[in-house]
This record gives C-alpha cells, structure tokens and sequence, in this order.
C-alpha cells in the first residue's frame, strides 16, 4: 500500500514539475508560429524571369542588401490584384486623400509607442488568465476564453440600439432565440 501511495506521488510530482516548465516564448496571440525548426514552403517565391533592357546605360547602380528588379513582391502584387495601388505601400505617410480620415481619427490626440504599450498590456492580461491546469500543460490555446469578458454580445447591442430608436439594418435571428 506504501508502495502505491509513492508511485502516485512521483507521478503527481512529475505533473506539477511538467507544468511548470515553460518555452518562455508566448509566440504570436493565437500561436499560429510554425511549431518545427524545418524548411518553410511558403517562404519560397520563385523570381521573375530576367529580361534585357534595352540601354544598358539606363541601369542604376547596384545597391548591395538593396531590392532587385526579379525579386518577388508578393503583397505588391496581391494589392494590384485586388485593384489597389502598389506604389502606396512604399509610401512613408498617408496618402493625402486619406487627410479628413486621420484628422477625425486624431482630433483627441495621439499616444506615441501605443501599439508596444497594447502588446505589452495583452500579453500581461493573456499570462493573468491562462486557464486551468491542462492548458498550461498542454499549452492549448486560451485566447477566447480569456476575452470572453470583453466580447461584445452582438444581438443584445442591435436591440440595444433597436430599443433607443436609431434605425438598424436587418439582421439574421438570433439562433438562441429559435424555437427547436
């Protein structure tokens, strides 16, 4: 009987020493970094075909770690694809038509570094609310669960608005509501 109650005290000395091992990398917010250190198929983008241009003087200077004329440009070439302009996103600032956007956006002012000061805030409530034990050991995603207290109930806000006279657009049911 002795001997039981030592095996089932290793055993659980084991657990509790499992769960408190750690990567220490929290990665991205719903841990879709890749889990393996092998090669990435998707980083591979295969280059433009050369082509001779017609004034070798025309050419620039090589820039070394500079960009080349063949390389890939996937996000330029998705924005053209879905009708955008590629040019804007090498742009350092805002497009001057998008002037009366930012004023508005900005009328109460700007923080500076509020991107790290939020990135900082999230990771800190995401350590605070990481969940029951199995999680921690498993290291299973919790990022619902733990904003569950913030999300927003979308049918109680459109009756909410609905309630107080502002003239919604239609909406489905709301399915907890429909009858079996």
């Amino acid at each position: 009987m002795r001997a039981r109650h030592g095996i089932i005290a290793v055993a659980l000395a084991g657990l509790v020493t499992l769960a408190g091992c750690s990567s220490g990398d929290d990665g991205p917010l719903m841990n879709l970094a890749a889990s393996s250190d092998g090669p990435d198929e998707f980083a591979i983008l295969p280059s433009r075909p050369l082509q001779m241009p017609d004034d070798l003087a025309a050419l620039p200077e090589p820039t070394p770690g500079g960009s080349n004329r063949t390389d890939p440009q996937p996000r330029a070439e998705a924005v053209a694809a879905l009708g955008g302009n590629p040019a804007l996103l090498a742009a350092s600032a805002a497009p001057v038509s998008d002037g009366s956007l930012i004023n508005h956006a900005t009328r109460f002012g700007v923080q500076s570094g509020i991107r790290d000061q939020l990135a900082a805030e999230d990771l800190e409530f995401r350590r605070q609310n990481r969940g029951l034990l199995l999680e921690r050991l498993f290291n299973v995603n919790v990022y619902y669960r733990a904003y569950r207290v913030m999300a927003l109930d979308r049918y109680a806000e459109l009756e909410r608005w609905r309630a107080a006279g502002a003239r919604t657009p239609a909406a489905p049911p709301d399915p907890r509501l429909e009858a079996d």
